[in-house]
């Protein structure tokens, strides 16, 4: 796949086709219940197979069509069982995957954009990609000075492929929406295509990483590779052994694992604004790796792809944010309204019930009542389908409230890391995270922990 948009029309139909497909299937199903079959077991084999096919899809395709895959693999866990055991099998997949871009293609942007005495410095290079991106491949190399690196390389066109793909993803948003119940794809698009255009830029990319691994260069547990050297199209960083993403704890890890992994990956949201000002904005587990001690136990995890960041004015979350969080825990929901009105959440014509706008924003709330609070897909799963539920009192809070610019990247990436942490049924220390490194939070209960939580 030399060029990705070489066959944009191709793409675009086999996008457009997915709602179609669906359609198809609908029609199929309701034959087979006319025949007998119960309700229930046709709808669930019409979703299971259009998990597959969209998720498939997807994959094949790259470009926008693998970024917004990589977005839903998030909520993941909010999805019914059934439907999500071959979202994970199909995201796994597309995570670790690597397209055939040809070597003699790869070597050219090399030239262009490394200058054409760039194997004095890149001395050697695997022709074959060790890992697929979204708008790129990675190849193992070796600088010159003997570091082992990652080469990554963008597909020829790949900014044209990528947001083609995203206005046809954005036009058949609706039609898609019956395909994964419960997520309104509008406004996922939305975020997607306005974050395609910054991912692209590779400088910008390099820029954030390089104040990352400056930050966590002695980290006990987090490893951030640095920046070796950068161009329009290549990006060379210092190569990161790992065991895998978090995708294989969460098929198959050990509690003991979950634990760990999922601790160091909340402490690293967390404390990644505090300690740099920039937000890592993409949290889907395929940018986070294991690193198992020698032994073979639990130990270090490497996080990578820095091309969606949040540059935080304020250098840390807002504290508006932890103060509104506070008062939600505590219960005041008044003192919350009038917050959340002055912070831009709520226009000023605009009236909530205290008790039910609390009920909504439990699922970030609910995590810093315990010391220790365990994720899970159940849990995950009854929050995400009470507060989409048209028939639950708390969905109509969504309707009112009004997400202000400035919250937009950091409210996706809080719900993608409360749906990683989901998927890994972890437990961890939420509440003292949020206490060391969210301005503005204080707790205002005592420890309700449950060892049985």
């Amino acid at each position: 796949m030399a060029d990705l948009p070489r066959k944009t029309a191709a793409r675009t139909a086999r996008l457009a086709a997915l709602p179609l497909t669906y359609a198809g299937r609908s029609a199929i199903g309701f034959g087979k219940r006319m025949g007998g079959a119960s309700a229930d077991a046709v709808m669930s084999e019409i979703q299971q197979r259009t998990a597959e096919q969209l998720f498939r899809t997807l994959g094949e395709l790259k470009g926008g069509a693998m970024k917004f895959g990589q977005a839903l693999s998030v909520l993941e866990s909010a999805l019914p069982e059934e439907m999500a055991a071959p979202y994970r099998e199909h995201l796994t997949k597309l995570q670790d995957s690597a397209p055939p871009m040809p070597t003699q293609t790869v070597r050219n942007i090399l030239a262009e954009d490394l200058g054409p005495n760039w194997k004095n410095q890149l001395v050697w290079m695997d022709g074959a990609p060790t890992a697929a991106a979204s708008i790129g491949q990675v190849h193992e190399g070796k600088w010159h000075d003997g570091r082992r690196v990652a080469v990554k390389v963008q597909y020829p066109n790949a900014g044209e492929a990528l947001m083609s793909d995203l206005r046809t993803l954005a036009r058949a948003a609706r039609a898609i929406g019956p395909l994964i119940p419960g997520v309104d794809m509008k406004p996922l698009v939305e975020e997607v295509q306005a974050r395609a255009r910054e991912e692209l830029d590779y400088e910008l990319e390099a820029e954030a990483q390089r104040i990352f691994a400056a930050t966590f260069r002695d980290d006990p547990v987090i490893d951030v590779p640095d920046v070796v050297a950068v161009g329009p199209r290549v990006l060379i960083t210092e190569w990161l052994d790992s065991a895998g993403s978090l995708a294989t704890i969460i098929a198959d890890g050990t509690p003991e694992e979950r634990d760990h992994y999922g601790a160091i990956f909340a402490r690293f949201l967390f404390s990644g604004p505090a300690r740099t000002g920039l937000l890592h904005a993409d949290p889907h587990p395929g940018n986070f790796r294991i690193i198992p001690n020698d032994d073979g136990t639990p130990g270090r995890m490497g996080v990578l792809d820095y091309g969606s960041v949040a540059r935080l004015p304020q250098r840390g979350l807002p504290a508006p944010m932890g103060r509104l969080i506070s008062l939600c825990a505590a219960g005041d929901g008044e003192a919350l309204i009038d917050g959340l009105r002055d912070e831009g959440f709520l226009k000023d014509r605009i009236n909530l019930d205290p008790q039910l706008l609390m009920d909504y924003l439990s699922p970030f709330v609910e995590p810093t009542l315990v010391e220790r609070f365990r994720f899970s897909r159940v849990w995950m799963r009854e929050q995400f389908q009470r507060i989409n539920n048209p028939k639950d009192p708390a969905y109509t809070v969504s309707l009112k409230l009004n997400l202000p610019p400035s919250y937009v990247l950091i409210h996706r990436t809080w719900l993608g890391g409360v749906g990683v942490l989901s998927q890994l049924e972890a437990e961890a220390s939420f509440r003292s995270l949020m206490e060391e490194f969210l301005p503005g939070f204080v707790s205002t209960v005592e420890d309700r922990s449950d060892p049985e939580v």
